[in-house]
């Protein structure tokens, strides 16, 4: 069995330190000293960061013999026969778990909407309308979708490429299952399974923080035609998880998750706190202006708040940082200030 990484390092320190100890002690010896700098130079005493090295390959050699693996999709079950080494990602939320999960050095092309992180490889490529040539010049061994456009999938299984589906969850729970998929598809699942415990770990405190007794009332719009997310989508989830009641619900009895309202029964609701995407073209100041808005008391309050589009519309590792500020947005409702 291969050393993890922390505890590699860990032992490591500890080595050098004791050699630090053996040549202090000596340093009145020339001898010792010269001995001690020979024993640290032989083979049975590499620098630490050839043993890293020597670690790192262990575990990628570990990571190798695991393959094939065999994952379910929407699409059915998908068999990957080694681990992909030149990934392509058609999918953002996607492009920022394989990056989370530590195969981002695998992955060598992303959509024109995968603009996060900073260092994903981003192309022209197109995941609501993909061409399949150009897709097919990145010499891909695995492509990673969110649904399967003009039968993507087909396209490329008959030029012998895996294709995984990566779907937008519709549950906080499941958002974990996809990025565990995505890491057994790569080869990263001990990288997973650590990406995944340290996400719960940030989203239980951020739920944690939030009144959940206080029931208060939540408008999350999408645009201005006035379609929502209703406790059926993953983000509405996110909210119900908070004790927020979210007024989309009652126009949601199909389960979408995603309903149109009509500005009357939004007035009607009389919402507390309004949630709005920050890649809308309106501001938070002109939701307040809308005409007969005035009563709705997230108006009346103040308590209008602008969210990262990107991270409120995808699953991913950001999502802690939108727990956090909603948790902050539903006190601040629940306890104004000065109370």
């Amino acid at each position: 069995m291969s050393m993890s990484r922390p505890t590699f390092r860990f032992a490591t320190a500890l080595t050098a330190a004791a050699l630090v100890l053996t040549a202090c002690g000596a340093q009145d010896d020339p001898e010792q000293t010269r001995d001690a700098a020979q024993e640290s130079a032989s083979p049975d005493h590499e620098p630490a960061e050839a043993q890293e090295t020597a670690a790192e390959a262990e575990s990628d050699k570990a990571a190798l013999e695991d393959f094939p693996v065999t994952v379910d999709t929407p699409a059915g079950e998908v068999t990957i026969d080694a681990r992909p080494e030149r990934i392509v990602s058609l999918s953002p939320a996607a492009t920022e778990i394989l990056f989370a999960i530590g195969a981002g050095d695998q992955v060598v092309a992303v959509d024109d909407y995968s603009n996060y992180p900073p260092e994903a490889p981003t192309t022209d490529l197109s995941g609501y309308d993909p061409n399949v040539e150009a897709i097919v010049g990145y010499e891909p061994d695995l492509v990673v979708i969110a649904y399967d456009p003009n039968e993507l999938v087909a396209s490329l299984t008959a030029l012998d490429i895996p294709v995984v589906i990566n779907p937008a969850p519709v549950d906080v729970e499941s958002g974990y299952d996809d990025m565990a998929v995505l890491g057994l598809a790569t080869g990263q699942v001990d990288e997973a399974a650590a990406a995944i415990s340290q996400m719960r770990s940030e989203m239980e405190e951020g739920l944690a923080a939030a009144p959940t007794d206080a029931q208060i009332r939540v408008y999350h719009e999408l645009d201005d035609t006035f379609f929502s997310a209703s406790s059926h989508s993953y983000i509405g989830s996110v909210y119900a998880a908070m004790g927020a009641v979210n007024i989309a619900d009652d126009a949601d009895p199909d389960q979408t998750g995603y309903p149109q309202l009509t500005e009357e029964a939004i007035i009607a609701a009389d919402p507390q706190l309004i949630i709005i995407p920050s890649d809308v073209s309106y501001t938070a100041e002109d939701v307040a202006a809308r005409p007969g808005w005035s009563e709705v008391s997230a108006v009346k309050n103040g308590n209008i708040i602008v969210v990262d589009s990107d991270i409120s519309s995808r699953w991913g590792p950001r999502l802690p940082q939108l727990v956090d500020l909603v948790a902050d947005a539903l006190t601040s409702v629940a306890v104004p200030a000065g109370r």
